[in-house]
Formats: C-alpha cells, sequence, structure tokens
C-alpha cells in the first residue's frame, strides 16, 4: 500500500493539471470501489473549481474551497495525467475531465476510495481522528514519548498507528527503526526520551529522502508521469533479509520477522 511519500509524490505530481482548474466532466465505469463512490458524486463536482490539493497521511484532499473530494489509493490505485485522445486501459474507473488536462484514476484491485466533503475536511470520517503529521512541528521526542509509555505492543505497531502518527506503513517504520538502532520488537513503552528524539529525526530523515526520490517502487505504484520512483534501491533494512547490514562497522546481517501479519526487517546486531 502506498505510504506517505508515494501519496506526497503523487500530490505533487498532480497539482500542475488540477489546482486552478475547472471540472468540465467525470465519467465513472466502475462505482463500486473499496466503499460505494457517493451517488451525487459527478453532480456534486462538476463545474467546480480546484483550488488546492492537500495530502493528509495517506489521503489525498482536492479542495474546492469549503467543499471537495478525499482520495485513498488503497493497495494499488494510481492516478495519472493523460492526453485528450489517448486511450483508456483497463481498471481505468474515473476519468476526471479539466479545462487543463485530463486525469484517471488506476485502480486493478479497487482497494481504493473516494468520497465528498463539506465544510470542512478534517472532520471528514476518515481524516477526523488521524495523528500529527510526522514531518510537523506536532511531531516530536516528548510527544512520542508520552505516547509510547503506556503501550506494551512493540515499537514497530505502535509507528503504524494512524491515529498516532499519519501516514508511516510497513516500509519506512522498518526503515525508521534501523536508522535510530531501535529493535522493532521493543515494547513501545521501554523508550527512553533520548530514543524517542532519535526515532523522530529518523521518521523524518527516511520519509524526506523517500519523497525526494519520488516514493518508493512498490509493484503496484507509479507517480503521476508513469514513472517508477526509485527509493527502493536505497532501502538499508526492508527487502533484504539475508544481506550484510549497511551500517559501517556492523558486521550483522539484516534478517525478517514477521509482526501482525506483517513482514519487518532488522538487523540483531545493531538494533538492540
Amino acid at each position: 500500500m502506498p505510504e506517505l511519500p508515494e501519496v506526497e509524490t503523487v500530490k505533487r505530481g498532480l497539482a500542475p493539471w488540477l489546482e486552478g482548474a475547472k471540472i468540465t466532466d467525470i465519467a465513472v465505469s466502475q462505482r463500486q470501489l473499496r466503499y460505494p463512490l457517493p451517488n451525487n458524486f459527478e453532480q456534486a463536482l462538476i463545474g467546480c473549481r480546484i483550488h488546492k490539493i492537500h495530502r493528509r497521511a495517506k489521503y489525498l484532499v482536492f479542495d474546492m474551497m469549503g467543499r471537495g473530494f478525499i482520495v485513498h489509493l488503497g493497495m494499488s490505485g494510481s492516478m495519472r495525467q493523460i492526453g485528450k485522445s489517448e486511450e483508456l486501459r483497463k481498471h481505468d474507473h474515473i476519468v476526471i475531465t479539466t479545462d487543463k488536462s485530463r486525469v484517471v484514476f488506476h485502480d486493478p484491485r479497487r482497494f481504493g476510495a473516494m468520497d465528498l466533503w463539506e465544510e470542512n475536511s478534517d472532520k471528514h470520517k476518515w481524516l477526523k481522528d488521524i495523528g500529527p503529521e510526522p514531518l510537523s512541528n506536532a511531531f516530536h521526542g516528548e510527544y512520542l514519548s508520552e505516547k509510547c509509555v503506556k503501550r506494551t505492543q512493540s515499537i514497530k505497531q505502535t509507528l503504524l498507528d494512524q491515529n498516532l502518527i499519519a501516514g508511516i506503513g510497513n516500509i519506512y517504520a522498518s526503515e525508521a527503526l534501523w536508522r535510530a538502532k531501535i529493535h522493532p520488537a521493543r515494547p513501545a513503552a521501554s523508550l527512553i526520551m533520548n530514543e524517542a528524539d532519535d526515532l523522530v529525526v529518523a521518521i523524518r530523515e527516511v520519509l524526506q529522502s523517500a519523497i525526494i526520490s519520488g516514493g518508493s517502487t512498490l509493484k503496484d505504484h507509479r507517480k503521476v508521469d508513469g514513472e517508477l520512483g526509485y527509493f527502493q534501491h536505497q532501502f538499508d533494512a526492508y527487502g533484504r533479509a539475508g544481506q550484510d547490514c549497511h551500517r559501517e562497522q556492523c558486521k550483522g546481517q539484516i534478517e525478517k520477522i514477521t509482526q501482525s501479519s506483517r513482514a519487518t526487517y532488522f538487523c540483531a546486531q545493531c538494533q538492540k
């Protein structure tokens, strides 16, 4: 599933094509995504101008000045800009035509979703309980330490809790813990203050690096222009089971364990 960097990459790719554009048509060939598309989806949006595109956690928020729509890419969803005469592909479920371009929502598995919002997007049911953005000033070592102090679950699982931190998924949790030298199976409550500070720095670094590199190349993920991202080739932990640890002077190897049915990668030598 695309994580924060992938969604941020899509947002930045869509912005030049959609911000300031007026929606002139919406063609829907499949209304049953993860949730049914609202019956009035097209009627509510055609004729509106897209003021701004925001990202909140793993969601794209299209703002039309007090109203708009939200997109979640799910496991295999993507959005791409296409030419006016370009033919559609299989699983191109929604085509948004504006006075500037055409953008297609493509989702083979149909785990993605779209919904309308009014007045304040932060109050929408998908967004209202999400925690602070990890790249914002609201996320810092003191905040993380306070949220972890009574948690008996592992630190890896804690990082995946969207009510605690917005947008971190399986890949970047593993990467951040590797950078901070923290074992993923440690109880969250065992973190001390300086470790929480280090982990916040590591989370920010790995997310910023991924955004700069265009998101990771999960096999189903593509940027808006159809190009693949490149951060996958820079992973230090994720997907590297059995390979030597990248950390200088560490002689360990990357291991793989399963936590809550998800793969976790770490170096037992330097992540104590």
